[in-house]
C-alpha cells in the first residue's frame, strides 16, 4: 500500500541539524546537487505544485525542511551541494550539516539522491553515497530530467550507473525519473512508503 503523498504539509525549516523536530518515528531525506531537481521532484511525488519552493536560481534551499506525511512520517528536502555560484564558506556550512545530519537523525530511513540524468555521479555524489554506505543507509538514486534525453540514451545512463554502484553504495538503487512527464513516479513512491511504514 502507498501512503498518501498528497497529504503532505509543510512542518519546519532548520538551519542546521541539531534544531530538527524530535528524531522518533521515520523520515526520508533528499538530497542532491542544487541544480537536480529535488524541489520539483518533491512536488511531483507529493502531487503538491508548491510544497518545496522551486526557483530559477539553484541553490535556493539553504535550510533544512521537513515535510510531515502522516504521523511521524517525514520528508526532509536537505539543502542542495555543490552548486558553483555561492561562496566556499556557505559549501562548507552545507557540506558539514548533511553530514552531521546523515550521522545523527536515527529516525532517518533512507535517503534519495538526485542527480540529473545527464551528468550523473558528480564527485558530490559519490561522497554522498560512500557517506551513507558508510552510516549503513539505504539510498534510491533518480535520475531526474529523464524527458531530456531520448529513450535509449536514458536507458544507457541508467545501465552504467546500476554498473558503479556496486563499488559506492552494495544497497543502492537507482531508476529513471522526470518530474515534468511523471516517469518513475509510482517507483519513487513505493520505496519511499517501504521506508517510512518501517517504523522501530
Amino acid at each position: 500500500m502507498l501512503l498518501n503523498f498528497r497529504q503532505a504539509e509543510f512542518l519546519t525549516s532548520v538551519p542546521r541539524a541539531s534544531l530538527a523536530p524530535p528524531d522518533e518515528g521515520a523520515e526520508v531525506a533528499f538530497a542532491g546537487r542544487s541544480n537536480a531537481g529535488k524541489s520539483s521532484a518533491l512536488n511531483a511525488i507529493t502531487g503538491q505544485r508548491a510544497l518545496a519552493r522551486t526557483s530559477k536560481t539553484p541553490g535556493r534551499t539553504q535550510q533544512i525542511n521537513f515535510f510531515a506525511v502522516g504521523e511521524n512520517m517525514r520528508l526532509v528536502d536537505l539543502p542542495g551541494y555543490g552548486y558553483a555560484k555561492v561562496p566556499q564558506a556557505m559549501k562548507n556550512t552545507w557540506q558539514r550539516n548533511l553530514s552531521e545530519y546523515l550521522h545523527v537523525r536515527r529516525s532517518l530511513r533512507g535517503l534519495i539522491l538526485l542527480m540529473d540524468c545527464r551528468h550523473p555521479l558528480t564527485d558530490y555524489d559519490r561522497e554522498v553515497l560512500l557517506w551513507c554506505a558508510d552510516v549503513g543507509l539505504p539510498v534510491h538514486i533518480l535520475l531526474t530530467k529523464a524527458d531530456k534525453l531520448k529513450r535509449g540514451a536514458a536507458a544507457n545512463t541508467l545501465l552504467a550507473v546500476r554498473k558503479h554502484l556496486p563499488e559506492l553504495h552494495s544497497e543502492a538503487s537507482v531508476q529513471l525519473f522526470s518530474a515534468l512527464k511523471k516517469t518513475g513516479m509510482d517507483e519513487a513512491r513505493q520505496v519511499l512508503s517501504g521506508w517510512l511504514k518501517h517504523h522501530g
